[in-house]
Formats: C-alpha cells, structure tokens, sequence
C-alpha cells in the first residue's frame, strides 16, 4: 500500500470512529457534517472524497460494525460441530459482541439500522454474503443431518435470531435485562423450538 493509500485509509478509519463516536454521544440527529469534521479533525472535503456524503458515511459505519458482528457470530458457529452447541454458540457471541461495543450495538439494532435494511435489504445482503453463505450452508447441513427442524432457512434464522435481538435491544434501550442469564437461558430454549 503506497503512502497516499494508507493516509487515505487511516482518514477513512478516522470518520468512521469519530462517526459513532458522534452518534454515541449526539444519535442520529446529532450526525451532522460540523459535528464529524470538528470530531474527527477531518476536512469537510475528505469526507465528501471518502463517504460521498453523511449518509454514506452512516452506511460504511454500520456495515462495518454488521461485518464484525457476523464474523463473531460466523466464527462461533463454525468451531461448533453440533446444532445444539452451535445454537448456543451464536446466542452467546452475539450478546457478547453486545454487552462489549455497546455504542455499536446501539446503532445496529437502531431505527436508523432498521431503515436502511428495509430499503436496502437485498444490497446490505449482497454486501454481507462472504459471511452469510457459511452460516446458510451450516443450517442446511443441519436440517439435512435431522438435527434441525426441515423448514426454510430464513425461518430458522428468525427464530434463532429473534430472541437473541429482542435481548440486545432490551438491554440497550432499557437496560433491566442481565445479558449473562440470557446467554445461559436462551440457548436451551431457542433449541428446542428447532429441534424436529
């Protein structure tokens, strides 16, 4: 990587952080052009250069921090060799990615996250499937092997899913839930509404 590049990067780098960072403090109203360039020391120009606007700074954030969280998730469940441990896996890393980036959780599981997942569920889909394709192909070997209820894929996800993300936000937004119980009571659970 050549100089400029890895300057370019490290801008890049400097925006996203500042970016939560601002949305941490401010949320999303407070993400404003002032607000980013005053916290990350970047020239306004920079991040028009990089992000071509906040918006597309906002995304670059959450699909980087979406990334992390599905590389947690994904490398959980591929150490796990059976559904039930991979089920308990999955549930315990998410909420440990929760419980340790609390500001990224908090725009993940945000209504700004929820928008443009909506809109844009097909791209952010497309932009995640080197780390979605593994966790698919792990149910399918598992619905296949009879360890995991035969019913569709995206299905399963939900209900493997859901729990785990009503927990996280709940613990976001309110804060009355104990992510450890969670990580100990809702694996078992989530089992058996999958087991065939």
């Amino acid at each position: 990587m050549s100089p400029k590049q890895q300057r370019g990067e490290e801008t890049a780098d400097r925006l996203l952080d500042a970016a939560l960072a601002v949305y941490a403090e401010a949320g999303e109203s407070g993400v404003t052009v002032s607000a980013l360039t005053k916290s990350s020391g970047v020239s306004l120009g920079s991040l028009y250069h990089h992000f071509g606007s906040v918006d597309g700074l906002m995304n670059a954030l959450l699909m980087r921090w979406l990334g992390r969280l599905l590389d947690e998730v994904g490398g959980a469940l591929a150490r796990s060799r059976t559904a039930r441990t991979g089920i308990r896996a999955v549930v315990r890393a998410y909420l440990a990615f929760v419980g340790e980036h609390p500001d990224a959780a908090r725009l993940l599981h945000s209504s700004y996250a929820d928008r443009l997942t909506m809109a844009q569920a097909r791209q952010v889909r497309d932009n995640q499937e080197a780390r979605l394709s593994p966790v698919a192909t792990w149910l399918e070997q598992h619905v296949v092997s009879g360890e995991l209820a035969p019913l569709p894929a995206p299905l399963i996800e939900t209900m493997m899913l859901g729990p785990v993300i009503g927990v996280a936000r709940r613990w976001l937004s309110v804060g009355d839930v104990d992510l450890d119980q969670a990580a100990r009571v809702l694996p078992d659970r989530i089992w058996r509404s999958l087991t065939p």
